[in-house]
């Protein structure tokens, strides 16, 4: 596995070994003692896995208290994958960090605590599956508007295309209204 750093030093991008020959592939997704290695040393306590067809945007989320981490990893199609820095004394809150994820790269994103976590699926249909380091909390779960201005999320979303939101997403909170991390 390669740990390759981003903009935001804690959000990391892994490029896992991925062994192919006439069968098919093998690929470690998950190593304890690797991540540890990496700055990734949490206890994980949750998997979760969702579908999702084409234009389809979650996010962005965050729980306020019991604040997730995330190990996420697109197993089909391709995602637009944000994480944004909700960390009020951090030199990056409210910056972004953004990648793609596909069956194809394999890449996985980590997102600490601290941070709200959002995408867009640019395929036909998508699948991700994502380790959390704390249990769903919907009594802290909150929703921060994806196409807040403050922000400048660049999305990848045709012209033309409005993208699908939940009720949940449509009622987002602006950055500068958002209850946010110390």
């Amino acid at each position: 596995m390669r740990f390759l750093s981003t903009e935001i030093k804690e959000v990391i991008i892994i490029e896992p070994d991925v062994f192919q020959d006439n069968r098919g592939f093998f690929m470690e997704t998950f190593r304890a003692n690797l991540l540890a290695e990496n700055g990734i040393n949490y206890q994980f306590v949750q998997d979760n896995h969702s579908g999702s067809k084409k234009n389809i945007l979650r996010g962005l989320h965050y729980q306020i208290r019991n604040s997730q981490g995330k190990l996420v990893r697109a197993i089909r199609g391709q995602i637009f994958d944000v994480a944004v820095d909700l960390r009020r004394s951090s030199d990056t809150f409210g910056k972004w960090v953004s990648i793609i994820l596909s069956e194809e790269n394999k890449n996985i994103f980590w997102i600490p605590p601290g941070f709200a976590h959002g995408y867009y699926v640019l395929s036909d249909w998508a699948e991700i599956v994502y380790k959390a380091t704390d249990y769903y909390a919907p009594e802290y779960d909150r929703s921060l508007l994806w196409n807040d201005p403050d922000l400048g999320i660049y999305w990848p979303i045709p012209s033309g295309i409005e993208p699908l939101l939940s009720q949940k997403d449509k009622n987002a909170r602006r950055l500068k209204e958002a209850e946010v991390y110390d």
